[in-house]
C-alpha cells in the first residue's frame, strides 16, 4: 500500500494548532514513516484540484479557510473527488455573553457560520466525548483525539525546586475572569497562613487594546490598553486579596508593569510570571505546587478539553479543580464525604455549590498534607498516561487508515 498522503491546515501558527493540528501530524509522519506523507499548508490553494488531488486525507481546524463562503463551496467538492475530509473542532461555537470573544462571534455570526461548516464535514474530530455528544447534534460521524502532550519536549519535564512555601499556581489565558471569580476571598480567608504560601500567576500581560466611545464624535474607536486597565490586574487582585498579602515594596515594583525579577521573589506570598509562548508556557508549572483550576458552570466550558488535567498530570502536580465538565473526565475526588481520602482519588474537587468554602479548605489541606501532595500527583501522572502523544498518534494512525479503506472501497 502506498502512503496516504495528508494536507492539514492549521488556524493558526502560534496557539491552538499546536495540539490540534501540527504536533498530532508530524508525530503521526514520525511514528509511522511507511505509512503517512504529512504537508502542513497554512495558506493552501483550495481552488486548485490539482492541488487538492494530491491528498487522500485534508485535516482542518474548524474551517477550510477564513472565507467561510469559499470553504463551503470546497468541503462538497473533496467529497466528490474522492478525498477523505476531517473538520477539528475544540471550543464551543458560541463563546458565553461574558467572554472577551462573544461580541465579535455575534457580530460576525461566526457561530452560526461554524454549525454549517459542522454540518457540511464529512467527518469531525473533537477532544472529549462530551463535545462529541454535542457536535452529533449536527453531525454524526464524530471521532474523539484527545489533546496529548510529548513528555520528551522540555516544557513537560518536571524540574521544580524545593521551597518552604507551598506554591499555588494558575496558568491560563485572558478570557477566565468569570471562572477565576470564584476564587474570589481565597487568598483573603487564607492569610493568617501567607507565610508558608505562596500564590502564583503565570501568563501576565498587558498586551491589548480597549474600545471606547469618542464622546465628541460618538465614533468608536481604539486604543492600546493601559496596564491597570489589563484583565491580568484584574486577576493580580484576586491572587494578593487586592494587594494586601505582598509588601508595600513588592506593590510598588508589580506597578511597574515590567517583566524583571524581584529580589528574593521566590520567598513571597504572590509571584507574577510573563506569558511565554505556545512552545515553553507549561514550563511554568515548574513554579508551583497545586494547580488550580476553578471552572463557572455553562455549555461553552462543559465542552472545554481536560488539558488543564493533562499538563498538571505530566507534571506530577496536585490538583485542585472544579468538580464539572472535563474535570470529571478522568479525576477521582480523593476527599471523602465526612473526612479522610481514598487511596484512589488522583485530584481533590470542588462542587458548585461548596465554592465559598472548598477551595480554601483543599489548599490548607493540602498545606498541612505534604504526603497527600505527592501521592495525588503521582496517581495523576499515571492517570494521564493515556494522553501521551505516542498512544494518541497510534490510535489516529488506525482511524485514518480506516477512513482510507473505506473511501476506496465505495
Amino acid at each position: 500500500m502506498s502512503k496516504i498522503k495528508i494536507l492539514v491546515i492549521p488556524s493558526d501558527r502560534t496557539g491552538v494548532s499546536k495540539f490540534r493540528s501540527v504536533d498530532p501530524h508530524l508525530s503521526l509522519q514520525n511514528l509511522f514513516p511507511d505509512d503517512f506523507w504529512v504537508d502542513v499548508d497554512y495558506e493552501p490553494q483550495l481552488e486548485n484540484d490539482e492541488y487538492l488531488k494530491q491528498y487522500d486525507i485534508i485535516h482542518y481546524h474548524r474551517t477550510l479557510s477564513p472565507n467561510y463562503d469559499l470553504s463551503k463551496k470546497v468541503a462538497p467538492k473533496l467529497k466528490k473527488m474522492g478525498i477523505t475530509s476531517i473538520m477539528d473542532i475544540d471550543d464551543y461555537w458560541l463563546p458565553t455573553i461574558d467572554h472577551p470573544a462573544h461580541m465579535m462571534v455575534k457580530q460576525n455570526n461566526l457561530d452560526e457560520l461554524i454549525m454549517e461548516n459542522i454540518r457540511l464535514a464529512e467527518h469531525v474530530n473533537t477532544t472529549t466525548p462530551i463535545f462529541a455528544d454535542e457536535i452529533k447534534k449536527l453531525n454524526s460521524s464524530v471521532e474523539v483525539f484527545p489533546n496529548a502532550v510529548d513528555p520528551r519536549e522540555k516544557q513537560f519535564q518536571s524540574d521544580t525546586q524545593d521551597s518552604d512555601r507551598l506554591r499555588v499556581g494558575w496558568l491560563g489565558g485572558s478570557s477566565h475572569m468569570e471562572d477565576l471569580r470564584i476564587l474570589s476571598g481565597v487568598v483573603g480567608k487564607l492569610q493568617p497562613y501567607i507565610d508558608k504560601l505562596q500564590f502564583v500567576l503565570c501568563g501576565f500581560d498587558t498586551r491589548g487594546s480597549i474600545t471606547f466611545i469618542d464622546q465628541a464624535t460618538g465614533e468608536q474607536k481604539q486604543r492600546p490598553i493601559e496596564p491597570h486597565e489589563s484583565i491580568w490586574y484584574k486577576y493580580e487582585e484576586i491572587f494578593t486579596n487586592k494587594f494586601t498579602t505582598v509588601s508595600p515594596q513588592y506593590h510598588k515594583h508589580l506597578l511597574k508593569f515590567i517583566d524583571e525579577e524581584y529580589n528574593n521573589e521566590d520567598d513571597v506570598p504572590y509571584r507574577r510570571v510573563w506569558t511565554k509562548p505556545i512552545t515553553t508556557y507549561a514550563s511554568n508549572y515548574n513554579k508551583f505546587d497545586v494547580s488550580l483550576a476553578p471552572i463557572k458552570e455553562h455549555t461553552f466550558n462543559r465542552v472545554k478539553s481536560q488539558l488543564k488535567v493533562i499538563e498538571a498530570g505530566f507534571h506530577k502536580k496536585a490538583l485542585i479543580a472544579q468538580n464539572y465538565g472535563p474535570y470529571q473526565i478522568d479525576l477521582i475526588n480523593a476527599a471523602k464525604y465526612g473526612g479522610g481520602f481514598t487511596n484512589e482519588g488522583n485530584a481533590l474537587l470542588v462542587d458548585t455549590h461548596k465554592n465559598h468554602k472548598m477551595w480554601d479548605k483543599h489548599i490548607k489541606t493540602l498545606l498541612n498534607n505534604p504526603s497527600l501532595r505527592e501521592d495525588l500527583g503521582e496517581r495523576l501522572y499515571e492517570t494521564v498516561q493515556k494522553y501521551h502523544i505516542d498512544v494518541v498518534t497510534r490510535n489516529r494512525a488506525e482511524y485514518y487508515k480506516m477512513l482510507v479503506d473505506k473511501n476506496n472501497k465505495n
